[in-house]
């Protein structure tokens, strides 16, 4: 007779943080900003104009004072099998009726409540990036926040994803990638801050530097979507993973990230914000029910069609994707 009692779940291995690198790297300068003083009074407009820095050069920044502890973002990893491609990952999407029938392994069933509430503070905590995006636009508060709301059908998702060390000789044939060059392709991306170098980004000189790690501090970048809300104010970075450093080549690198994206059914023509219009980015007879639409989902599907539906990943560097009345310039290599 089967037993009733629902089985333990798995101890998972804890997981110890490694030791930054030691090499002396091309580091990137990003902002570090502390969102602890967001419900401060003025807290938010002070904010914004360190953010502005930030958003106007390289895209990429580190938020501090987020709420989140080193151990609700490392101590648990997942335990994945040997596959031929040494990158492994698991979306989990948002939880919420819509999307209760996205497919989810049962080895996540006995963690879901701690998962959820995770997902739910993730995305809370890109609201209030959003706010400084909107306060920055000289828009409503609420104008992004309320495009990606929890309860809205997105495909938002967190992702667990590891990388597993390969031999210098398999790393050479494919130029030392492990993630080739891309921008994102929704709004926002939080990135948990990891000690193993490789993450880089693309200089406006062409050249990539690294992104150092920041204790305590999640990773932030600009994606494609907010992109085209602010007409290219905003910018989505190219970045790109490659091989760690000689003293880091041989761990396990995890990376924990929670991806926004826009409302399913969210249009992502350029917003009318003052300041754009001044700096004549954006026209009276541009925008939000003057284009033709494109949605949110529409653009995030298209996208990722178009990158990832081929037998390979082929040099993409110069070509355009287009959407409706959007585009952009690839710049897959």
């Amino acid at each position: 007779m089967p037993s009733l009692i629902s089985p333990e779940p798995s101890v998972l291995s804890t997981w110890k943080r490694p030791a930054p690198t030691k090499v002396d790297l091309p580091w990137a300068d990003i902002s570090v900003i502390d969102i602890s003083t967001f419900d401060e009074p003025g807290g938010k407009e002070k904010l914004a104009e360190q953010l502005q820095h930030a958003v106007e050069t390289t895209g990429f920044f580190s938020i501090t004072g987020t709420g989140f502890t080193d151990e609700e973002a490392g101590e648990k990893k997942v335990m994945g099998t040997e596959v031929l491609d040494n990158v492994e990952s698991v979306n989990i999407a948002k939880f919420i009726p819509e999307l209760a029938s996205e497919p989810r392994h049962e080895f996540f069933n006995p963690y879901l409540a701690e998962i959820e509430d995770f997902s739910r503070r993730s995305l809370a905590l890109a609201s209030k990036i959003f706010t400084l995006f909107a306060l920055i636009l000289e828009l409503p508060p609420d104008y992004f926040s309320s495009k990606h709301l929890y309860s809205s059908k997105s495909e938002d998702h967190l992702r667990y994803m590891i990388y597993r060390p390969r031999s210098i000789a398999q790393d050479a044939l494919v130029s030392n990638s492990w993630s080739r060059a891309h921008t994102d392709f929704g709004s926002l991306t939080l990135l948990w801050s990891q000690n193993v170098a490789g993450l880089q980004i693309k200089t406006k000189e062409g050249g990539w530097k690294y992104i150092p790690p920041v204790d305590g501090g999640i990773i932030c970048n600009v994606g494609d979507a907010m992109q085209f809300w602010s007409a290219g104010y905003l910018k989505s970075t190219t970045h790109r993973v490659t091989r760690p450093p000689a003293d880091q080549d041989h761990i396990h690198r995890l990376g924990l990230f929670y991806f926004v994206r826009p409302g399913d059914e969210v249009d992502i023509a350029p917003a009318p914000s003052p300041l754009l219009k001044r700096l004549g980015m954006v026209k009276e007879d541009e925008g939000e029910g003057v284009r033709e639409k494109v949605t949110g989902l529409q653009y995030v599907r298209e996208r990722v069609k178009n990158y990832h539906d081929h037998n390979n990943y082929e040099d993409r560097k110069g070509k355009t994707f287009k959407v409706g009345g959007l585009e952009i310039e690839d710049e897959a290599v």
